[in-house]
């Protein structure tokens, strides 16, 4: 078959800031049997996505989508969520015309290996995925979904992956009681996990009171957001009650906010949770972090706990619930802002990559 025009947008693993649209050979989408060739058709980009470069080796994010052609070592691709559909196949189970939802690269096409096929969903079975988180490798055929409705699309591919970590969060900080804490201290509030766990925070009666740290430029919104009991900025950090039993969630990757409130808070700091890099320039190790009682909260892992506590079924009916109220709150206030391809994702991603997108604005990338 004739494949239209096919790129790959690729980053330096060890300068991420540095990027190229780099063109996909056909070798790399010729297909064998049982696999499928997906032209995808829309994605989020965020703050979250430039966490899993930052992360890229540690959790093995550069492992999914190799970069195509010379210097795969050197350059790689991050992945964003979205919807794509299928334009070729080799498996009777999946026919051309189907879509789904899940992980991609930012590029036009991806080959994929369809395994372990159900109606509903099926897993990418591809050798080189086989070894990675499995949360990544599932695919949702969302054609199959009694109430699908391609207007939301832009909601699932942006907030489906930021609220599911908003839910794992609150799931486990009430899982541990809390860690004993009578507050809650959110680094990085204006971020839409960070909103999205403050929603769940607040729609808890039994949760400690929470406190939104944030920038200045973005404090004024997050407090009209009202789910926040106090919203400081960073530089009011000295007006924290020390003598309260804290958690400390650090969506923003800035150790030295970190040591600061290690420091101020002692035998308080009962425990953190350190999730996303918002700010990942301050992200170098620091003296002073009390690392007995922190860890990083990789969302996946926590998942897979829940289906197994739960079983499919209930999570998803758990999380679909959440996911539904979060979004409806969301819409009154986000507004999105849609890129034309690769090529203007180009344009924004310097800011995305700076922390300096407004909190506000979400990112669609139409390919």
């Amino acid at each position: 078959m004739k494949i239209p025009e096919k790129n790959q947008f690729q980053v330096i693993k060890s300068n991420f800031t540095k990027i190229k649209i780099q063109t996909i050979p056909d070798k790399n989408l010729t297909l064998l049997e049982g696999e499928i060739l997906v032209q995808v058709d829309l994605f989020s980009f965020t703050s979250n996505n430039i966490t899993y470069a930052v992360s890229g080796n540690i959790i093995r994010y550069w492992e999914f989508f190799p970069a195509v052609k010379e210097n795969i070592e050197e350059w790689g691709v991050i992945p964003v969520w979205g919807f794509a559909d299928v334009v070729d196949s080799k498996t009777e189970e999946i026919p051309v015309g189907d879509r789904i939802f899940g992980y991609f690269p930012p590029a036009t096409h991806l080959k994929m290996k369809a395994d372990r096929i159900t109606e509903k969903k099926f897993i990418d079975g591809s050798e080189h995925r086989s070894t990675l988180p499995s949360t990544y490798n599932l695919y949702k055929r969302v054609l199959s979904e009694p109430n699908y409705d391609r207007s939301f699309d832009r909601d699932r591919a942006l907030l489906y992956p930021l609220y599911i970590t908003s839910f794992s969060l609150w799931d486990s900080l009430k899982e541990h009681n809390w860690y004993g804490a009578t507050q809650i201290i959110i680094l990085s509030a204006s971020s839409k996990t960070s909103i999205g766990l403050a929603y769940a925070l607040h729609q808890d009666e039994s949760s400690p009171k929470t406190l939104g740290v944030t920038s200045g430029r973005n404090l004024r919104a997050v407090k009209q957001l009202n789910f926040y009991d106090t919203s400081l900025a960073y530089d009011q950090l000295n007006s924290i009650d020390n003598n309260l039993p804290t958690v400390i969630v650090d969506m923003s990757g800035n150790n030295e906010i970190l040591v600061d409130l290690h420091k101020a808070l002692g035998d308080q700091m009962k425990f953190t949770l350190k999730v996303g890099l918002t700010h990942w320039e301050e992200s170098n190790p620091n003296e002073g972090i009390i690392r007995e009682r922190s860890k990083f909260f990789f969302a996946p892992s926590h998942i897979e706990k829940r289906i197994k506590d739960w079983g499919a079924s209930e999570f998803d009916n758990k999380t679909s619930r959440f996911l539904l109220d979060a979004t409806a709150k969301t819409k009154k206030w986000l507004n999105y802002k849609d890129l034309d391809g690769l090529e203007e994702l180009k344009t924004q991603y310097p800011v995305v990559c700076s922390g300096s997108l407004p909190a506000d604005i979400g990112l669609i990338v139409k390919m």
